[in-house]
C-alpha cells in the first residue's frame, strides 16, 4: 500500500510516489530516464531516449481527436536534491520519505522534487490512461534543467509535430506564464596557498536561513548564507589573524543557500574575542533581516588548539573579498512590469577541494545585455582576485508572444471552470520554453502548475487540492 493512496487525483499521486522512489537529483538522472523509457515501451508507445537521457514519448490521439493539432506536454525529470543538515539520507542512492500534512505533501528531511516531478507524474497519468480524451500527445521530459538546462539545449525535437506546448513547471495555481528570464552560470575557482600554523581551530556555522529558489524567491529579501561568510570574516578582530581551513555551503547554484560553514584557525588566546564579535554580528543580522529572514544564527563549534594546514593570509583575504565585494541578489527591477525582477545573481554553491575554493553563481535577466554585463562583472572580479572562471549553461529569455491562440483559449477555459480570470504573467525564474521555442518554429506555449512552497529547500511542499484542480484544468484543455 502506497503512502499517497487515497489522495486525489489518484493516478497522478500514484506516479508521483513511483518516481519519488528513484533518486533523480540533477546529474543523477540515468535511473529515472530508464524508468520512463521502460514505462513507454511496456505500453507500446513510441519513445526516444537520447545520449544525455532526455525522453520523448508519443501517444496518438484518442478516437475523435485524430484531426486535432498535437499538444506537447513538457517538464523536466531532475530535481534540486537538498536536505537538512542533520539528515543522513544519501540522495544519490535513496528515494524520498513522503509525508502528508493536511493539504500539503512534503518529504521528510529533504526537498520534495515536486519541481518538476509533478509534470512527470501528470504526463505519466495521461500516457497510462485509456479513457482520457486527447489529441496526439508529445511528452518531452528533459534532464538537468536545474543546473543549466543542459537537456533542453541538447534535445532534438524533430519527431514533434505539435506547435502548442503546455509547460508544467510553475508553482502557482491560477497563473499563466508567458515569458521568463534568461540565465547563465559562472563557476569560479581560486587556487590557494597553504602554510602550517599554530593556533585555535573554530568551526563557524551560519544557519537558520530560509533559503529558496533564486528565481521565484530572490525578491523576498532573504539572506544568502554563503555571502554572509564574508560578513563573518570582516567582523573578526584583526588581532585574531583568522585563516580559512575550508568553506562550504549550498548545493545548487539556483538555490539561495540556507546554511554555510567555515573552518577557521585563529591565534591562541583570541577565540573568546572572536566568539563575542560573531555573537554581535548575529544580533545585527537578525535585526537587518527581521522581516524576511529573522531566524539567522551564527554557531561556533568547540575550540581545538594545534598545528594546522591553513590558507595563507593572502589567500584568506582574496576569498573574503570575493564573498564580501561580489554583488548578490537583485540588481535591477523591471521598469515595464511592476514587481518583476529584471536582473539578479546568486552565489549558490561554495566549496573547498584540496587547495582550491570554488564559487558557483546563477545569473538571470530578462534583458540580454544586462545578463552579459553581470556575467562580465562577476568574471572580472574573480579574475582580478586571482580566480579562474568558466561560463556555462547559458539560456535565452522566453519572450512574450502578443498573439497566442493557446493562451487565449486557456484563459477562456479557466474562466468557465473557476468563475474568475487567471493572471497572465512573466517571471524572473528560468524556464525551458526559451530554449525550446527556436527549435519548433511558431511554437505557442504557456506554463502552469499547482501551488508549491519553498521549492529547492527541505521545506518544499505541494498542495494536494491545488494539484487536483490543475489536473482537471489540464484535462479540460486537452478535451477542448
Amino acid at each position: 500500500m502506497g503512502k499517497l493512496d487515497g489522495l486525489k487525483p489518484a493516478e497522478v499521486f500514484h506516479f508521483f510516489e513511483e518516481i519519488s522512489r528513484i533518486p533523480r537529483g540533477s546529474g543523477n538522472v540515468e535511473a529515472i530516464s530508464d524508468y520512463l523509457k521502460d514505462f513507454a515501451e511496456s505500453r507500446g508507445l513510441v519513445c526516444v531516449q537520447d545520449e544525455v537521457k532526455n525522453i520523448i514519448i508519443i501517444k496518438e490521439a484518442s478516437p475523435g481527436y485524430e484531426q486535432e493539432e498535437p499538444v506537447i506536454l513538457q517538464g523536466h525529470m531532475d530535481m534540486v536534491a537538498v536536505k537538512d543538515a542533520d539528515c543522513t539520507k544519501d540522495m544519490t542512492k535513496e528515494g524520498l520519505d513522503l509525508r502528508v500534512d493536511g493539504d500539503w505533501l512534503y518529504a521528510e528531511g529533504t526537498s520534495l522534487g515536486a519541481d518538476d516531478g509533478i509534470a512527470v507524474a501528470c504526463a505519466l497519468a495521461l500516457l497510462d490512461s485509456d479513457s482520457i480524451p486527447h489529441p496526439r500527445l508529445e511528452v518531452v521530459l528533459t534532464v538537468d534543467e536545474e543546473t543549466g538546462m543542459e537537456g533542453a539545449n541538447a534535445i532534438d525535437l524533430s519527431i514533434c509535430r505539435g506547435r502548442r506546448m503546455l509547460n508544467l513547471d510553475y508553482e502557482e495555481e491560477g497563473v499563466l506564464l508567458t515569458s521568463c528570464a534568461g540565465g547563465a552560470r559562472v563557476h569560479g575557482k581560486l587556487a590557494v596557498s597553504v602554510e602550517r600554523i599554530t593556533g585555535t581551530r573554530l568551526d563557524v556555522y551560519v544557519e537558520g536561513l530560509k533559503g529558496g529558489h533564486s528565481g521565484s524567491e530572490i525578491d523576498k529579501g532573504r539572506a544568502n548564507a554563503n555571502v554572509l561568510l564574508g560578513r563573518v570574516m570582516r567582523s573578526i578582530p584583526e588581532e585574531a589573524d583568522a585563516r580559512f581551513l575550508s568553506l562550504e555551503g549550498g548545493s545548487a547554484d539556483n538555490a539561495i543557500p540556507s546554511s554555510s560553514r567555515a573552518a577557521l584557525v585563529v591565534k591562541k588566546g583570541t577565540a573568546s574575542a572572536v566568539r563575542e564579535a560573531l555573537e554581535k554580528l548575529a544580533e545585527t543580522l537578525r535585526r537587518e533581516y527581521a522581516a524576511t529572514d529573522g531566524g539567522i544564527s551564527i554557531r561556533i563549534g568547540e575550540e581545538e588548539d594545534g598545528e594546522w594546514e591553513a590558507f595563507s593570509g593572502k589567500s584568506t583575504e582574496k576569498i573574503t573579498a570575493i564573498l564580501y565585494l561580489m554583488p548578490n541578489g537583485i540588481q535591477r527591477m523591471s521598469a515595464d512590469i511592476p514587481g518583476l525582477v529584471q536582473t539578479s545573481l546568486n552565489l549558490g554553491i561554495l566549496g573547498t577541494e584540496g587547495s582550491c575554493v570554488s564559487f558557483d553563481y546563477s545569473i538571470r535577466s530578462s534583458v540580454g545585455s544586462e545578463k552579459t554585463v553581470i556575467v562580465d562583472r562577476v568574471c572580472l572580479l574573480l579574475s582580478v582576485l586571482g580566480a579562474e572562471y568558466t561560463v556555462s549553461g547559458e539560456y535565452p529569455a522566453w519572450e512574450y508572444r502578443k498573439d497566442s491562440a493557446l493562451r487565449d483559449r486557456m484563459v477562456r477555459i479557466y474562466e468557465k471552470m473557476f468563475g474568475s480570470s487567471p493572471k497572465v504573467e512573466a517571471i524572473h525564474a528560468g524556464l525551458e520554453c526559451g530554449i525550446l521555442s527556436p527549435k519548433l518554429l511558431g511554437l505557442d506555449c504557456v506554463s502552469i502548475g499547482p501551488d508549491m512552497q519553498d521549492i529547492h529547500t527541505p521545506r518544499e511542499r505541494l498542495s494536494i487540492s491545488s494539484t487536483e484542480r490543475v489536473w482537471n484544468y489540464i484535462l479540460e484543455i486537452l478535451k477542448k
